[in-house]
């Protein structure tokens, strides 16, 4: 081959490198982290295994199968390749290159992708692999002591596995090291950018208003009613009914019974949820199931954007808040709704409840009766669950309260906020699974998300009635009708699709027009207790 011709293939080779080479960056990129979640999802399958069916002798080997996932999965999140790929991505993106083969998305996703696997990847980076794997291995022993202590509700055989938790959780947030508090710092993976400063701004509105509200729904004429409850097969039958009237898609999602509730994601299109049976409580299983759809609702319209996006941030979801905001849309504003009752009271009745009517089934679903369990509680004391686990965890990490003193404290802040006192430990402060799990800054989640339900229904109400739906309550409408499609509609294109593309609030604010607020939450329940005196 002639010089000049060799020159003119080389110069071509070149210019066609150059333009499709760059987008391979976004692929290894991609390729490597569809390998991470590949080993997250195989986590995530363990924990549900070890939540609905591993017997308890395997518990131990499940901690050193999930100590060993742990470790790897951190290697993978913390390493110089990953920080390699970033780099090669980063520019890339910067160039606009490549994006024909990326999808419909902007070059301002992409950068947020690449700035937030930047920010988890020099938090990874600062956690020693050796407390990790510590970590893991103690959760999945937590987990199995607090079952046992649970059922036997002494508090003694779970208190040296918790303080071994909130000791490696205080050596985490040292190693981290960011300019927060510790509970700060461990509440970040939980709900980004939370501060205490701002928890006090949003809770303490709740602080003195709650207890009004609950002394006003005190005085209540109680609704007669007979005792009454439903077969284990009774409330399956009826879940799986209101499952199906959600368009529950029999193909990817699954139902199980595990100690405590729950909703997990195992793959793009492998949904699962669980509930539980509560003796004497007919609507425990219901309502826990409603709740838990709602996060699988979220989990299914992000799914949406997770075609190309699974395993990236922007296919994440946007904060623990905004995911307990979905849950509680479908359990409380939906399922607790006179409406629903109205519509569904036929199904309880065949199942074998003695009801008559609509109503009757609306009063057995909103009691507004202060008691000692939070996953049983009602909307208005559901808020006084939440601040006295929050002010004991935080007390726990950061204010010196000894473990051992946790059940005397547990017991009076119930006494003095709810007016009611556990039986037992299994009643009162192990009555949840998160803190032995580890899980310390997650449960305020729950009370923001009941403010981002509320603020978020207001907006959704307002935008339907703008479309052309009739009624003061287009939402209430809805549901009167069956067409909870309309809801879910709405919710896919204003709320699911962002992922981590903002934070909760600033969601929120998009959404809603305004900044997130206690008021239209507090006047939510002001509003039902006024129809509760209205229908007597």
């Amino acid at each position: 081959m002639e010089l000049w011709a060799l020159s003119r293939v080389l110069f071509t080779v070149k210019k066609v490198l150059d333009r499709f080479l760059p987008a391979l960056a976004w692929k290894r990129l991609g390729d490597y982290l569809h390998e991470t979640q590949l080993l997250l999802s195989i986590q995530s399958t363990l924990y549900w295994d070890q939540n609905t069916r591993m017997p308890v002798e395997g518990a131990s080997w499940r901690g050193e199968q999930l100590s060993l996932l742990a470790k790897k999965l951190h290697a993978r999140q913390s390493s110089t390749q990953l920080e390699s790929l970033l780099t090669d991505a980063k520019i890339e993106c910067s160039q606009a290159l490549g994006l024909a083969e990326l999808g419909p998305f902007t070059v301002s996703d992409l950068s947020r992708n690449i700035e937030l696997l930047k920010q988890d990847l020099e938090r990874q980076k600062k956690i020693d692999p050796e407390l990790v794997g510590r970590l893991a291995i103690s959760k999945a022993e937590g987990y199995e002591l607090w079952q046992k202590a649970r059922a036997m509700s002494d508090f003694s055989m779970f208190a040296p596995a918790l303080s071994n938790l909130i000791s490696l959780r205080k050596e985490q947030a040292r190693q981290l090291a960011e300019d927060r508090s510790c509970w700060e710092t461990l509440a970040q993976p939980f709900e980004p950018d939370i501060t205490l400063k701002r928890l006090k701004e949003l809770f303490d509105p709740l602080r003195r208003r709650l207890p009004e509200l609950l002394r006003q729904a005190t005085e209540l004429e109680p609704f007669q009613s007979s005792k009454w409850d439903l077969s284990e097969a009774s409330q399956h039958e009826l879940c799986e009914h209101l499952l199906d009237c959600w368009g529950r898609d029999g193909n990817s999602t699954a139902l199980a019974k595990s100690p405590h509730p729950f909703s997990i994601t195992l793959g793009p299109k492998d949904f699962r949820l669980t509930t539980r049976i509560v003796s004497g409580q007919p609507l425990s299983c219901f309502l826990a199931t409603a709740h838990e759809w709602g996060h699988s609702l979220y989990e299914q319209g992000l799914s949406l954007n997770r075609v190309n996006w699974f395993g990236w941030p922007l296919g994440q979801p946007t904060s623990m808040a905004l995911h307990e905001s979905q849950s509680l849309f479908w359990e409380n504003r939906v399922a607790r709704s006179y409406e629903f009752s109205e519509r569904f009271w036929p199904y309880f009745a065949k199942a074998g409840a003695p009801l008559n009517r609509g109503l009757e089934l609306w009063r057995a679903m909103n009691p507004l009766t202060p008691g000692a369990n939070r996953v049983e509680a009602d909307e208005l004391t559901y808020g006084l669950h939440i601040l006295i686990r929050t002010d004991l965890e935080i007390a726990l990490l950061e204010q010196g309260l000894p473990v051992e003193d946790l059940p005397y404290e547990w017991n009076r802040r119930y006494r003095e906020l709810l007016g009611v006192t556990p039986k037992d430990d299994g009643e009162g402060c192990l009555q949840d699974v998160h803190w032995s799990e580890g899980q310390f800054g997650y449960f305020p989640s729950y009370l923001l998300g009941h403010l981002i339900s509320a603020q978020l229904s207001n907006a959704m109400n307002k935008a339907l009635k703008d479309i052309g739906l009739e009624g003061q309550d287009s939402i209430g409408e809805c549901i009167r009708s069956g067409q909870e499609k309309i809801l879910l509609s709405w919710l896919r294109k204003e709320v699911h699709p962002h992922g981590r593309k903002m934070n909760a609030e600033a969601l929120v604010k998009q959404v809603s027009g305004s900044n997130l607020s206690s008021s239209p939450f507090l006047s939510y329940l002001e509003n039902k207790i006024e129809m509760l005196t209205t229908f007597t």
